[in-house]
């Protein structure tokens, strides 16, 4: 029986690098398939199912974060890396806030990069057999299909906001650690990771708008606290 590969779109206008790290990720074992532009890049996503994308900021014909806001507007699962020169925090977190997972920066080690891969998949693919559903108010959380609903109203989440969700879920009432938080989901508690869930934390007050009893609360210097009043 034939093991299954992972598939990734890699996106890299840089013809020589694209190609070194697309036979790299198939030597480890990943069907990976090399585009060179945004727009070439974003038909092929619409028509194939990827397990992960990585993808340049500087392309051609459209920029990665216009791509990444192009594939998180119909999959919210996917993970997305970002793999580019642009080392301004202000890049950073306009990467994050598009729906990147992760950002890596040139000059890079291509065997980390196939190491922060390995733990998006595996995260985002041994998802917990057991059904995983949490009451939260007047919303209903369901984990397993990473979606969050109120009446009729379905947001869908992406793999980092129902991790985070999930732990707030664990903790009830009680306080997450910011450090503690970022180690368990992002593996590190750098100034990046910590834009970066500061992004997430407000896309997921977002999401909980609708029921005013619950609160995302913002524990200065500490963590923070998921609260429902009643």
């Amino acid at each position: 029986m034939d093991t299954y590969k992972a598939k990734i779109l890699l996106v890299e206008d840089d013809e020589s690098l694209g190609l070194v790290v697309r036979d790299y990720l198939s030597l480890s074992g990943y069907d990976c398939i090399l585009k060179e532009d945004g727009e070439s890049a974003w038909n092929t996503f619409q028509t194939l199912k990827f397990d992960l994308c990585v993808f340049d900021i500087m392309l051609p014909r459209m920029d990665g974060f216009s791509l990444a806001e192009k594939v998180r507007g119909i999959n919210a699962q996917v993970p997305i890396l970002f793999l580019t020169s642009k080392q301004s925090k202000e890049d950073r977190i306009l990467g994050f806030k598009t729906g990147a997972d992760d950002y890596i920066t040139k000059p890079f080690n291509i065997e980390e990069l196939v190491l922060r891969i390995e733990v998006f998949l595996r995260r985002s693919m041994n998802k917990p057999s057991a059904e995983k559903k949490y009451h939260l108010g007047k919303y209903i959380f369901d984990y397993q299909n990473l979606t969050l609903h109120i009446g009729t109203t379905e947001y869908p989440l992406s793999q980092k906001e129902a991790d985070i969700l999930q732990t707030f879920c664990l903790n009830p009432e009680g306080i997450v650690k910011r450090d503690e938080l970022l180690n368990a989901i992002w593996g590190s508690d750098d100034y990046f990771k910590g834009r970066s869930l500061d992004v997430f934390i407000s896309k997921l007050r977002k999401h909980l708008k609708d029921d005013p009893s619950i609160e995302i609360q913002n524990l200065y210097s500490v963590g923070f606290r998921l609260r429902i009043e009643g």
